[in-house]
């Protein structure tokens, strides 16, 4: 494991680029995916995980692999983006995602691809390999969320410690009488049938994310603003209140099934909302895999020096297409 030196200037994304292909994947439970494909179509496959859950995917998503090399897999997963029904948490589990992905793949006729998740997308993208390790060239997983109970317990209590005012503003807008229990009390509201409660309750949730996202305030925009808010706010709730459907210790204890796998760990010294400890417990179970931890970074996939670790790793890994 090393520490990323720090960058002297924000990299570029690969230019901007347009899907070949898009679609929509009726999967189980009622649910349909709407996917993505752009860059080289015989390209070196890779899928892309978002995080949230219910970020949904954007097209800057598409700019962290050289469309010359990929083939690149974009879809939302369950109740998030343009996937339907939107914003629903039924028959909405890690489960029901992993296999998606998996139908995914079966559905576009390819053999292994790799794996790039960050945030959720990193817990996603660990659940698969553990699940499907043999569809797994290799693996980029950013921000590590191994949803551990003291995972949950700072990203309710522990982040005002260093955000006391943000933190301020997302609890005060709970009753004090339910502040002992703020994943239950927005719980309730971003379930509300009432738009006016559960978008007022999404709002305060998704600012006070995006705000704890960020090395230095305004750095990049990562707020899910608009329709995606809603979704992100109530997917997150819906899989914190189950522990993301993980036992504790799941992800790490299934490091064996897949330490063969390639892999690169992108983590910010100052993530305050996944602490940089999950990436190195990873890395210690997984020893072939690199671990770059950001020093001037916190959590956004989009801050400078993460953004230039995740293209280096997606250029390191070209190698792969040709074995």
């Amino acid at each position: 494991m090393s520490a990323a030196p720090a960058s002297a200037a924000e990299p570029d994304f690969y230019p901007p680029l347009e899907p070949f292909r898009t679609g929509f994947l009726p999967v189980s439970g009622g649910h349909a995916l709407a996917f993505e494909v752009c860059g080289n179509p015989q390209g070196y496959p890779v899928v892309f995980l978002h995080g949230g859950p219910g970020a949904g995917c954007s097209a800057n998503h598409r700019r962290f692999f050289d469309p010359a090399v990929y083939r690149i897999v974009l879809f939302d997963q369950r109740g998030a983006g343009r996937s339907t029904p939107y914003a629903s948490v039924e028959n909405n589990t890690t489960a029901d995602l992993v296999a998606d992905i998996e139908s995914l793949r079966d559905y576009l006729g390819l053999e292994r691809w790799l794996v790039f998740g960050g945030s959720w997308g990193s817990t996603l993208a660990l659940a698969y390999a553990a699940k499907h390790p043999e569809a797994c060239s290799a693996l980029v997983v950013r921000g590590i969320w191994l949803c551990r109970p003291h995972d949950l317990q700072w990203w309710f209590d522990g982040i005002r410690i260093v955000y006391p005012e943000y933190w301020r503003e997302f609890s005060t807008y709970i009753p004090e009488g339910e502040r002992s229990g703020l994943l239950a009390a927005y719980w309730r509201r971003l379930i509300d049938p009432d738009p006016a409660i559960h978008l007022a309750a999404a709002t305060l949730w998704d600012r006070y994310e995006t705000r704890c996202s960020t090395l230095l305030p305004g750095r990049v925009s990562t707020s899910a603003s608009g329709a995606s808010g809603l979704a992100l706010a109530r997917l997150e709730a819906h899989y914190m209140r189950h522990a993301a459907f993980l036992r504790e210790n799941e992800l790490i204890d299934a490091v064996p099934r897949f330490r063969h796998v390639p892999g690169a760990i992108v983590h910010g010294r100052y993530d305050m909302l996944c602490p940089v400890d999950g990436a190195v417990e990873l890395a210690e179970a997984w020893p072939g895999a690199s671990l770059a931890i950001v020093p001037d970074a916190g959590h956004s996939a989009f801050e400078p020096g993460i953004k230039r670790q995740l293209i280096m790793a997606t250029d390191r890994f070209r190698y792969l297409r040709d074995e």
